[in-house]
């Protein structure tokens, strides 16, 4: 396993088999983390590990067809709570639901379970991750049945759902955020916990090579690396492991591939597009291909670039990326979609030309 899990029968955490209400608790006197310095948001964070302490089953819900940060933030909160006492569930809104073979090496795994099984109206939800209701899939409503929601999340996209917001659209990751979450309920950090919060930072931060990245995210990783995971196998997984189909569907990718130096006013867009087939073809699927838009950006041409993913019904999936002189946050929620100001995303039912044609009509350049 990438991630190099403690052995069977280690704990997430120093705190396992205490009283989880008494040491949650205690937890509150515990010193302010990073946003501590804004009342209302430190208000919230104690509400949070409040609700925590009086509940006694808690599922942890990510969004659909969930990355590394969804999911790794999903499951370093549940094995730390189930290492407090707790009943945990960790669910996400799909069906089928499939955890990307890239992610297949995360421990706490045997916590997933289906979106049926979630309870019709839970006792308690953590939501990580999901940057808008629409994302839950088959969860939105059990979600929004539960008496308390709280949503962990760091999309400046985010419209604030829930009964309460942990939102810091100043974090590189959620995982960030779960990092804050754990310190404040005494959880010690051990090998499985990290491998869980290493692989969502380090995805949502580009292997730390994006502007969100800080002095604190590299902080952090010391700090998770500090435990004795293996992130040199950890990265090897998320990004340089891959099916032979792969590079066929990359290569017809590539050569579909047009550039539109007039577009973004003059900026430039580089877009391509991935039918259904090719991935029936080869065997692939639309969560293999997720790092296409990362060599799509390459091109010191365009600004902006956009990788259109055919789902088996017609849906396209949109991922774009900009170099810092256009908000595609705001372009691509023109299209239904959102996400962070150079990296963002969005569905669509039209055809490849049409959705092209909206998306570059809504691009335009910062200030």
């Amino acid at each position: 396993m990438a991630g190099e899990p403690a052995p069977a029968g280690s704990t997430a955490g120093a705190t396992t088999g205490a009283s989880s209400t008494s040491t949650v608790e205690g937890a509150l006197a515990v010193l302010p983390g990073p946003r501590a310095e804004e009342s209302g948001f430190e208000l919230v964070w104690q509400q949070v590990v409040a609700e925590i302490g009086r509940a006694r089953s808690i599922d942890l819900i990510c969004h659909i067809c969930p990355d590394g940060d969804a999911l790794g933030s999903a499951l370093a909160a549940g094995l730390a709570l189930r290492g407090l006492g707790y009943e945990v569930r960790v669910s996400f809104g799909d069906d089928p639901q499939i955890v990307p073979e890239s992610l297949s090496f995360l421990p706490g795994q045997e916590l997933i379970v289906p979106a049926s099984e979630v309870p019709d109206t839970p006792e308690l939800v953590l939501c990580f991750d999901v940057a808008a209701e629409s994302r839950l899939g088959l969860l939105h409503d059990k979600a929004f049945a539960a008496p308390v929601l709280a949503v962990f999340d760091h999309h400046a996209s985010n419209p604030g759902f829930g009964t309460h917001q942990l939102i810091d659209p100043s974090a590189p990751a959620t995982a960030v955020l779960v990092d804050e979450l754990l310190r404040r309920l005494g959880v010690e950090l051990d090998r499985d916990l990290a491998t869980c919060l290493y692989t969502g930072v380090a995805t949502d931060t580009g292997s730390f090579k994006y502007r969100a990245t800080t002095p604190e995210t590299h902080e952090l990783a010391g700090r998770l690396l500090a435990t004795g995971i293996r992130h040199d196998l950890i990265s090897r997984q998320l990004w340089d492991t891959s099916s032979f189909g792969y590079l066929k569907v990359l290569a017809a990718a590539l050569d579909r591939a047009v550039y539109e130096p007039d577009a973004a006013d003059g900026l430039g867009l580089v877009w391509t597009w991935v039918p259904y087939q090719d991935l029936a073809l080869f065997s692939v699927t639309v969560e293999e291909i997720e790092g296409l838009i990362d060599i799509v950006r390459r091109p010191a041409e365009a600004e902006v670039a956009l990788v259109l993913k055919q789902d088996p019904d017609g849906t396209l999936r949109g991922s774009s990326r900009s170099k810092g002189a256009v908000d595609v946050a705001a372009a691509c929620a023109e299209l239904g979609g959102g996400g962070h100001t150079y990296a963002a995303g969005f569905s669509a039912r039209d055809g490849v030309e049409a959705v092209v044609a909206r998306f570059r009509a809504a691009l335009r350049p910062i200030g």
